[in-house]
């Protein structure tokens, strides 16, 4: 996120530094004036930090200070790149079909196979950092099943629709969640229904396009940063004093960061993946699966958890403390389940 940032620091950089003082240390200062100040600074400090340096981009854009720059500086600080508002419609209702009948290959999909297993280990790990910062007991397994089904269903509307991107878990939401505190379905049932309304009015969208990414970047440093943390908590609940465990999360975290890069960078320079063999489909699995950094650490801990005598360490792995919330049968799961995993319709009785 820090190197789109880097792309246009004047915008960038405030971005980030307005968000932390006006996040962190705004509240304390003016707490004391009325209790309702952290409150609105918890929900929409995020919000009015957007709306200053998106204003303070648009100054410098009508100003005329990108004019003589270069054309990479100007696409990520102008806020008027490509007349998209001038040049977007102002109503587009998206339909099936929408660029025409669907071509099936069997190289292609096994290729969206391998980014769908990477969606799905990530999304996992996004289920667990939810559940943690909205308070409720670890998700299980029926419940990923669940909820990594009903993702693969956005995924094919998604597709019949036209859209260049399949659907995934959001990790800003996750991180806005843990900084608003705010936690309910409610919530995201009637933001969608604003998504859905406002996406057919083509204008919408391309004002909120004229965001400078940098300003998106700055912002995801700060909600990736917390949810990466709150992944981390979790290994409280194992011994961190254990020289297995620390020699697990010390290697996977390192081949998570590492792995990734390594593959980045090969493909920036030689335009290919270094999985090269004459069967296509299996150098986009590889490529992809190893370009995912929470999925690489993913499988290196989860090797080496399993196999390091995983039956000798069960109280140090922290398993104690998480099997009575991952079991679905009535008198042996952790009753609070229900209360969370519950349909909102009970579809079932």
């Amino acid at each position: 996120a820090f190197l789109r940032v880097g792309k246009c620091v004047e915008i960038g950089l405030p971005m980030l530094i307005l968000a932390i003082v006006v996040q962190q240390y705004a509240p304390l200062y003016f707490r004391h004036i009325h209790e309702r100040t952290t409150f609105l600074f918890e929900r929409y400090s995020l919000l009015l930090c957007i709306g200053i340096v998106w204003a303070f981009a648009a100054i410098l854009t009508a100003a005329g200070a990108y004019n003589h720059v270069s054309l990479k500086t100007q696409q990520h600080c102008r806020t008027d790149k490509s007349f998209l508002i001038s040049s977007a419609p102002w109503i587009k209702i998206s339909y099936p079909f929408h660029w025409g009948p669907p071509i099936f290959t069997a190289g292609h999909s096994f290729g969206m196979m391998g980014a769908v297993l990477v969606s799905s280990f990530e999304s996992t790990g996004a289920h667990f950092a939810t559940a943690r910062l909205a308070g409720a007991t670890p998700p299980p397994a029926h419940v990923l099943t669940r909820s990594i089904g009903l993702q693969g269903i956005g995924i094919f509307l998604a597709g019949l629709c036209g859209a260049p991107a399949g659907s995934s878990v959001s990790v800003e939401n996750i991180g806005l969640l843990g900084l608003t505190k705010v936690g309910s379905r409610r919530v995201i049932q009637i933001s969608t229904g604003f998504m859905i309304f406002f996406s057919i009015f083509g204008k919408f969208g391309a004002f909120f396009a004229s965001i400078p990414l940098p300003i998106f970047a700055a912002i995801y440093c700060i909600l990736f940063g917390i949810v990466a943390a709150v992944g981390i908590s979790f290994s409280q609940f194992a011994n961190k004093n254990s020289m297995r465990n620390i020699y697990i999360i010390g290697l996977s975290l390192f081949l998570g960061i590492s792995i990734p890069q390594y593959f980045a960078e090969y493909t920036a320079s030689a335009g290919r993946g270094p999985a090269r063999t004459n069967a296509g489909w299996f150098n986009d699995i590889i490529n992809t699966v190893f370009a995912s950094g929470p999925t690489v650490a993913l499988i290196v801990a989860s090797l080496l958890d399993n196999t390091l005598e995983p039956r000798a360490n069960e109280n140090d792995r922290g398993l104690s403390w998480f099997t009575p919330f991952l079991r679905r049968r009535k008198g042996y799961s952790d009753p609070r389940n229900e209360e969370f995993y519950s349909y909102p319709i009970r579809v079932h009785d």
